[in-house]
């Protein structure tokens, strides 16, 4: 891409960039995902498709750390389809550190064992056409999965995203510490505690929050998916 296009891309709309990158890249998984339009921001929040998404790393920094799951489930709506829920283990390139097996719980023996980033990010991808991304603090999912497309696939994921922890924020602007983290929002939203730093229970723990929250959003109405999107 000439240097000015890639300075200029990223302020055009995400329709735009969407387009201008799918006529640039080869054929690849990214290419065929930025094919499928996502869900009208115009449109009721309840006629949407979602995925919730939860990524397990080495670390906060997406040039530097390693994914080592994945998680994620498929909602239709206000539904959530379980049968679609996958939790995969990558190969990490490095050794992992005592510090961050602590976290995620995922050893080196367990690690070793995990697919290549590609093969999962395909299958991510795949899903994920169409649909419009959830997650618990998104930065991290988003920062990640696009560093992994643009390694594998030589261009950026562009997809609507949907951040329970924003949604929260936009609701209560004055928070006590700790009042916005993933189980701390479930139990206010009366929901059960599930088990912390698993890829797929993560994920799911962020899809049936989001519900939560678009409902209470949408009690005094109709509510347009546009209101609920961070970007």
């Amino acid at each position: 891409m000439p240097d000015l296009l890639r300075l200029i891309t990223p302020l055009l709309p995400p329709a735009t960039r969407r387009r201008l990158w799918h006529a640039r890249l080869p054929d690849s998984p990214l290419k065929a995902f930025l094919a499928v339009p996502p869900p009208q921001p115009r449109s009721d929040w309840r006629q949407a498709r979602y995925l919730a998404l939860d990524l397990e790393t080495t670390g906060s920094n997406p040039a530097r750390d390693d994914i080592l799951s994945f998680g994620w489930v498929c909602l239709e709506g206000e539904t959530i389809h379980l049968a679609t829920a996958q939790h995969r283990l990558v190969r990490p390139r490095r050794a992992l550190t005592a510090a961050s097996v602590t976290v995620h719980r995922i050893t080196d023996d367990r690690a070793a064992q995990g697919e290549p980033l590609e093969a999962v990010l395909r299958d991510l991808l795949a899903a994920l056409a169409g649909r419009v991304l959830i997650a618990h603090y998104a930065q991290t999912e988003t920062g990640f999965v696009d560093a992994a497309c643009r390694a594998c696939y030589g261009g950026p994921c562009i997809t609507p995203v949907i951040d329970t922890l924003a949604l929260a924020r936009r609701s209560a602007p004055a928070h006590a510490p700790g009042s916005l983290r993933l189980g701390a929002l479930r139990a206010r939203h009366h929901l059960p505690r599930y088990p912390l730093h698993h890829a797929l229970s993560d994920a799911l723990a962020a899809a049936e929050l989001f519900l939560a929250q678009a409902e209470s959003l949408s009690q005094d109405g109709a509510l347009c998916l546009g209101r609920l999107l961070v970007r």
